[in-house]
């Protein structure tokens, strides 16, 4: 399997991180390396390759996984398994992983090493629109006392402005200056929404790395449900702070 790595998390020894393509010889699922059980595929192959995948980041069986609704429902969780609907978890738990599913959306992944504390954020415009990053890091610091210039943070793979149109009935959420008008619609850059949430609470510059890869664009590389709709698979990003932590 192909899995993408942040150089910024690889500078952090105590974490484990790795997002998935649908790259791999392993598997014979139609949709490439799917790891949903809810994109129609063989779900008994996708908890095997899942497995193959968490093996891969030394996490075996210690995985949260959720059921995303395009919310602003935030969780702590201190056990594997399927944690219920929601859209970012929190955990302080050394060898427990956070994982995000993605196919266009933008996923965020956030490590306060102070504190010790993780966070991964699924934000599609919904989600955006919502605020859930914003809620996300007002948790991390009310709650969890994380110092904000700390965190760092990977924004992973999503689709693109160039490539993400919308109407006026997604567009009006947003501030004009991420929009770009295209005839009667307008292209929307959710990433760099959340990027700009994540300077405005005084995450530095440096501790923020912004993938430039456009899942739609890089059709042999990534699930995209704006490209492929009904016949995309999901990615799974996960991000875990090793048991020694």
């Amino acid at each position: 399997m192909v899995i993408l790595k942040s150089l910024l998390f690889n500078g952090c020894t105590n974490l484990s991180f790795g997002l998935t393509t649908k790259i791999d010889t392993q598997t014979d699922s139609p949709f490439g390396f799917n790891l949903s059980l809810t994109a129609g595929d063989d779900n008994k192959r996708v908890e095997r390759d899942r497995q193959r995948f968490f093996r891969e980041l030394r996490l075996e069986n210690n995985v949260a996984t959720q059921h995303q609704i395009h919310s602003d429902k935030i969780v702590f969780v201190d056990c594997p398994g399927d944690q219920g609907e929601s859209d970012a978890m929190i955990t302080d738990k050394p060898g427990l992983g956070l994982a995000i599913s993605t196919a266009d959306c933008v996923s965020i992944f956030l490590y306060e090493p102070k504190r010790k504390i993780i966070a991964g954020v699924h934000s599609g415009w919904k989600g955006t629109s919502l605020k859930i990053l914003e809620k996300t890091i007002i948790k991390l610091e009310e709650e969890f006392h994380a110092n904000l210039k700390e965190i760092i943070c990977y924004i992973g793979p999503s689709i693109s402005q160039k490539n993400y149109e919308v109407g006026e009935d997604v567009a009006k959420y947003f501030d004009e200056k991420y929009l770009s008008p295209k005839g009667a619609k307008f292209l929307l850059d959710v990433a760099k929404i959340n990027y700009d949430i994540l300077r405005k609470f005084e995450v530095r510059k440096e501790n923020i790395q912004i993938s430039s890869l456009c899942s739609y664009d890089w059709k042999s590389l990534f699930h995209s449900y704006r490209r492929d709709g009904s016949l995309s698979g999901r990615s799974l990003g996960v991000l875990a702070m090793k048991g020694n932590s």
